[in-house]
């Protein structure tokens, strides 16, 4: 459970992608520590609101792929679609609201973590980027969480192009809903937790379930849908293109 630590504060908690030393790249253990850290705050009372961010100022570079190229391959390899479908499940599920602070940059399958926030934070000079097309690669949890909760021409514009989108156009496309100097990204992060804990008990979960119940699909229908064209056409599907 390193690979992501769990702090609780009174009526939130933090949960903290703790590989600083590889940007908090994404391997199998974090998606398993993830995954059980989400699965159990959502059963958590007393927590109102979660905040997801990366250890060592950044948020997250994507896939760790030198584990994911490594000879002999991790033994979690073969099982990591299942651990990642598990992760975004547990967000998709997640009762408490959850905002999301990107430090330095949130790449490829970071990108996903972060469109998942309820609520997303941005230091101004850092940025998303949806890029796996440029690598010939399928975004599939990137679209499943951008069709979610934007249009098909943001999807587009966001996946299609795979560029770099800063914190101040990021507020402005509606991906972001504030930018703040990036050295006051934590404080700001900070504020506003504390701020959303000082709500009456249950009402950010009631508001949440309240507006996703409007949603079409359970989880894994929605993750399936996103899945559904296959793997990218100029590439053999391998378990580190799924992002």
């Amino acid at each position: 459970m390193n690979e992501v630590t769990l702090e609780l504060h009174e009526g939130w908690a933090e949960l903290i992608l703790n590989r600083a030393a590889s940007r908090n790249a994404i391997n199998g253990p974090l998606g398993v520590a993830l995954a059980e850290h989400l699965e159990a705050l959502n059963q958590a009372s007393d927590v109102g609101a979660v905040l997801l961010r990366g250890a060592g100022g950044a948020f997250c570079s994507g896939l760790d792929l030198k584990q994911f190229n490594a000879d002999p391959p991790p033994d979690w390899l073969a099982d990591f679609q299942t651990i990642w479908r598990r992760a975004h499940k547990a967000l998709y599920n997640l009762a408490p609201a959850l905002v999301v602070a990107v430090d330095r940059y949130a790449i490829n399958g970071g990108a996903a973590l972060a469109l998942a926030g309820d609520v997303l934070l941005m230091g101004e000079k850092s940025f998303l980027q949806v890029g796996e097309v440029q690598q010939g690669m399928g975004a599939p949890y990137n679209l499943a969480w951008l069709r979610l909760r934007h249009s098909e021409a943001i999807t587009a514009r966001v996946a299609l192009l795979g560029d770099r989108i800063d914190g101040p156009q990021a507020v402005g496309l509606g991906l972001a809903n504030e930018t703040v100097a990036d050295a006051a990204l934590s404080e700001r992060a900070l504020e506003l937790m504390q701020s959303l804990a000082g709500y009456p008990k249950g009402a950010l979960a009631h508001i949440k379930k309240t507006n996703t119940g409007y949603r079409s699909a359970g989880a894994d229908d929605w993750f399936d849908r996103a899945f559904a064209s296959g793997p990218a056409p100029s590439q053999k599907p391998r378990a580190n293109q799924s992002t």
